[in-house]
C-alpha cells in the first residue's frame, strides 16, 4: 500500500451507493442536509497518467445527514461525461487542464464546440439541478441524491464564452448567483452575470474588454460591487492557434511587469466605478468582500460610509504553484510546505493606492460561512499548509488575527466547509466544520466534524476507501 499524501493522488475506482457509514462520536442534531464534493479521481487511462492534478477525471461525493441521528450515508459516482465515455473506450484523454492532445485538436477543443466536459472542479444548485462545474463553459446535471449523471446542464439564455469561472458566487442575500465567462476574440472580453435564485436563465450585468485575458479561477463581491483580480497570468488568444504547446495552461505566462489589476464593476449599473493596481499576486480563490469606510481599523461595517472594498484572498507570489501542482513535482511541492497566505487588500474607490496585509501564512482553499458573504465577517476556515505527513485545518479570526488549528499525524485534510448553527446570528462561530481527510496511515479517507468555536472533533466517519484528492464542495440544507 501506498503510504502518506501520494495516496491522494491513486485512482479510485470503486462506487459505493448510500452506503451507511459507521459514526465514532456525536453529530449536531440539526445537521439536515447534504456535503456534495467533486475532484478528480482517476488519473491512469490507458496505462498512461495526467500530467496534472486538475487534469483527472471527475467524481461526486455525497454525504447526507439526518437532523437528531448520528448518522451519515454516502454515495460516490464518477461523473459519466463525454471525455470519460471518450477514455474509457479510447484509452485516451486529452484536451484538459496541462494534459495535451496534439496541435488540431486543442484548437478545436478549446476555441470551437468540443471542450472538455470533465467538470471535476465544483458544484453548484441551478434551479432544481446539481450542476457539476470546470473552466470551460459546459456543465453536467446530476441527480442530487444519486449522484447519477443526467447529461447536459444548458442555461435559458445565450451567453457565450470559451471560459468559465468555476467559482460562481452565490449571494444569499440578494437571492442571485454571480458568475464570470471569458470569452477570446478581437476583442478579448470578459462578462460578468447574476443568476436569480431558482432561475435557469443568466442576465449579463456588465462585459469588459480584456486585451491579454487573465487565468481567472474566482473574484469576489460585495452588497453593490464585483471585484475583478486580474493577475499577470496571461494569454494572448493566438497563442492557442499556434503550434508549440499542447495544454490549455501552456499558453499562459506569467508576467509580472504588469502588477495585479482590481476592476471593480457596479451590479446594478454595470459600470466600471474603479481600477487600481498593486505588486503582481497570483491568486486562485477569493475569501470574502465588503464595504468600509477608509481607515476603518476594525472592518467590520461599524463605520460611515463605503470609502473602500476590503478583499480578502489567498495571494501567492508568483505563479509557481500551478508547476508544483503537475503530479511529476507533487513530491517537492509537499515537501517544501509551499501555500499561499491570507491576504487583506484595501481598494480605494475614489482616489489612493491599494494597500494589503498578511493575515495568516500557509493555507488555501478558503471558506466563510454562506451568511457572511459580501459582508463584514470575522471568521475564515482553510486547509493548512501541506507537508509530507500532513496538513490542517485553520480558522482565522480576521479582525483580531487569531487562529486555531486542527490537526492529526498522517491526515492530509481538504477544503473545510463551515456550517452555521440555524438559529446563530452573525458573526457568530456557532456551527460545525466538515471536512473530509485522506489518512494515509489506515489507507482511507475519513469525514470530519469538528466544532466550529473550538475546532475540537465532534464526530468522524470513516469511508470504505481512500478517496484521491479533490477541490470543492457545497453543503446544501434542502438535500
Amino acid at each position: 500500500m501506498e503510504a502518506g499524501f501520494e495516496l491522494g493522488f491513486a485512482t479510485l475506482d470503486d462506487e459505493v451507493a448510500d452506503r451507511s457509514l459507521a459514526v465514532e462520536g456525536s453529530l449536531p442534531d440539526w445537521l439536515d442536509g447534504a456535503l456534495v464534493r467533486n475532484g478528480p479521481a482517476a488519473f491512469e487511462v490507458g496505462g498512461e497518467r495526467v500530467a496534472h492534478w486538475f487534469d483527472g477525471l471527475a467524481m461526486l461525493h455525497r454525504f447526507s445527514f439526518e437532523g437528531g441521528a448520528d448518522a451519515v450515508r454516502y454515495t460516490n459516482r464518477a461523473l459519466r461525461s463525454e471525455t470519460y465515455r471518450r477514455a474509457t473506450a479510447t484509452g485516451e484523454i486529452s484536451g484538459q487542464f496541462a494534459t495535451g492532445g496534439g496541435y488540431l485538436q486543442r484548437v478545436r477543443q478549446l476555441l470551437f464546440d468540443d471542450p472538455t466536459d470533465n467538470c471535476n472542479v465544483h458544484v453548484a444548485r441551478v434551479g432544481d439541478s446539481l450542476v457539476a462545474m470546470t473552466e470551460v463553459p459546459r456543465f453536467l446535471n446530476c441527480d442530487p441524491e444519486t449522484l447519477e449523471t443526467l447529461g447536459e446542464f444548458a442555461f435559458a439564455d445565450a451567453l457565450t464564452g470559451h471560459i468559465n469561472c468555476a467559482h460562481v458566487v452565490p449571494d444569499p442575500h440578494r437571492g442571485e448567483t454571480v458568475g464570470l465567462l471569458t470569452a477570446f476574440g478581437r476583442p478579448s472580453e470578459y462578462t460578468l452575470y447574476r443568476l436569480p435564485d431558482g432561475s435557469r436563465s443568466r442576465e449579463r450585468i456588465a462585459t469588459l474588454p480584456a486585451r491579454d485575458p487573465a487565468y481567472v479561477h474566482s473574484f469576489a463581491l460585495t452588497e453593490r460591487y464585483a471585484v475583478l483580480t486580474e493577475h499577470p497570468f496571461v494569454t494572448n488568444p493566438a497563442s492557442f492557434l499556434l503550434p508549440g504547446s499542447d495544454s490549455f495552461v501552456d499558453n499562459y505566462d506569467w508576467e509580472p511587469e504588469r502588477g495585479t489589476r482590481f476592476r471593480v464593476v457596479d451590479r446594478d449599473t454595470g459600470d466600471v466605478v474603479a481600477t487600481r493596481v498593486t505588486d503582481p499576486w497570483f491568486v486562485f480563490h477569493h475569501v470574502n468582500a465588503f464595504e468600509a469606510e477608509a481607515g476603518d481599523p476594525a472592518a467590520d461595517g461599524s463605520a460611515g460610509e463605503t470609502d473602500e472594498l476590503v478583499v480578502d484572498l489567498v495571494a501567492y507570489p508568483d505563479a509557481g504553484v500551478v508547476d508544483g501542482l503537475y503530479l511529476s513535482a507533487a513530491e517537492d511541492w509537499f515537501e517544501s510546505g509551499q501555500d499561499g497566505q491570507l491576504r487583506r487588500f484595501r481598494i480605494p474607490l475614489d482616489r489612493g493606492r491599494v494597500t494589503s496585509e498578511s493575515l495568516y501564512e500557509g493555507l488555501e482553499l478558503p471558506r466563510v460561512a454562506r451568511g457572511d458573504r459580501t459582508k463584514p465577517y470575522r471568521y475564515a476556515f482553510a486547509q493548512g499548509a501541506a507537508e509530507r505527513d500532513g496538513n490542517h485545518v485553520a480558522k482565522v479570526d480576521v479582525r483580531t488575527g487569531d487562529a486555531r488549528r486542527w490537526e492529526q499525524p498522517g491526515l492530509f485534510v481538504e477544503e473545510p466547509v463551515f456550517v452555521r448553527a440555524p438559529d446563530a446570528e452573525r458573526p457568530s462561530d456557532e456551527g460545525c466544520v466538515l471536512v473530509t481527510a485522506l489518512n494515509a496511515t489506515e489507507g482511507r479517507t475519513d469525514l470530519l466534524v469538528l466544532d466550529g468555536e473550538t475546532l475540537d472533533e465532534r464526530a468522524r466517519a470513516p469511508l470504505p476507501h481512500a478517496v484521491p484528492f479533490g477541490f470543492h464542495g457545497r453543503y446544501f440544507p434542502e438535500w
